[in-house]
């Protein structure tokens, strides 16, 4: 049977094509190939194996499993595997730190106060909703011990086979960061599943924290989501996740 070529997903910054057992990662940013290329060598946990790379395409196997899920759907992965993925993390947060910087405080503080004004100011989101949301994510702009962070640990990103972790994907945003950010990430829409991920984690875990960085992460991604064609609306996601800090 021939092989048909897949649209994993695809907008105008990077672009990721299936083909069989190969992914095909385009991406006119060499920068982050290379970050992504780095942070796979240095991370202590599974990540895809690196079949060739000819900028600005990389090739990578595809991992053995299935996606923890997707965010505006229900996971069906079982308890153990999302404490398994949960003590992944907390393997790379335990790892050496990587040598490049990630975001700054002030970086991340300018950002959201600016996705913030345009969400009113275009009268995407109620000003309440908004407003309530900037107070929780508070929480998450303080200072932070740096860790080896994922960077973008959504759950389409971490790969299962039962109850074992097989590997993590995408690694172009891996940076010293947050700790809290990538558990964040990884619950974002799924706060069911934050006792799980947390027992296999451990301690040092801020909730507040935690649920700032869902408000955070969800102000600051409705425009970029918006006009690369994805619906922030659409149940289970953002706006829902926003929703449910009222």
């Amino acid at each position: 049977m021939k092989e048909e070529v897949e649209v994993v997903v695809a907008h105008n910054e990077r672009a990721t094509l299936r083909v069989g057992d190969v992914f095909l990662k385009i991406d006119a940013d060499q920068t982050r190939i290379d970050v992504e290329v780095q942070a796979m060598a240095m991370a202590p946990i599974p990540t895809p194996e690196i079949l060739w790379r000819k900028p600005p395409v990389l090739a990578l196997a595809a991992l053995p499993g299935t996606a923890l899920g997707r965010l505006g759907e229900p996971s069906t992965a079982s308890s153990a595997a999302w404490a398994a993925a949960g003590a992944a993390v907390r393997k790379l947060h335990d790892a050496p730190l990587p040598p490049w910087p990630g975001r700054s405080l002030d970086e991340i503080v300018a950002r959201l106060d600016g996705e913030c004004a345009w969400l009113i100011e275009n009268g995407v989101l109620p000003t309440d909703l908004v407003t309530r949301n900037r107070q929780v994510a508070e929480a998450a702009l303080r200072p932070w011990t740096p860790v080896f962070t994922h960077g973008d640990l959504q759950i389409t990103h971490v790969f299962a086979d039962g109850d074992e972790i097989t590997g993590v994907l995408d690694w172009s945003e891996a940076s010293r960061g947050d700790a809290m950010h990538d558990l964040a990430i990884l619950t974002l829409g799924h706060e069911e599943r934050l006792d799980d991920v947390l027992a296999g984690y451990g301690a040092d875990a801020d909730l507040d924290v935690i649920r700032g960085w869902w408000s955070l992460r969800s102000l600051s991604a409705i425009r970029w989501l918006t006009e690369h064609g994805f619906d922030p609306s659409s149940p289970g996601c953002e706006v829902d996740v926003l929703r449910a800090r009222m």
